[in-house]
């Protein structure tokens, strides 16, 4: 567990989110639109990124957690398991270094 300031620790689940550049080619595909799975699989592949569906699943998964992203819908895809249609959930994040009482409040960091 971190030993720091409240704040850096909840700053701490966007840099863990952000730090990777698969993670900024994902977000600035979905854009303000929606993509599905395998939409993402084939543009990261065509780019040439050469990841698995499981990885894949893994970076999504990390962005989700950081409520960066989410899931926007399920398309059925015949007999297996739908698919999940993915939409930015947080196209802002604000960092407020001083600590006064205001609205929002200060001093924190939240989501537009």
């Amino acid at each position: 567990m971190c030993n720091c300031h409240p704040r850096m620790q909840e700053l701490g689940r966007y840099i863990k989110a952000l730090h990777c550049p698969t993670r900024w080619t994902i977000i600035d595909f979905i854009g303000d639109g929606s993509r599905s799975t395998k939409q993402i699989y084939e543009f990261l592949n065509g780019r040439g990124e050469k990841l698995t569906f499981s990885g894949l699943y893994y970076h999504l998964s990390e962005l989700n957690h950081a409520d960066i992203i989410e899931v926007s819908e399920y398309r059925e895809r015949g007999r297996g398991a739908p698919e999940k249609v993915w939409k930015l959930k947080t196209k802002r994040i604000v960092i407020e270094l001083l600590d006064k009482q205001e609205n929002p409040p200060s001093g924190r960091i939240y989501m537009e």
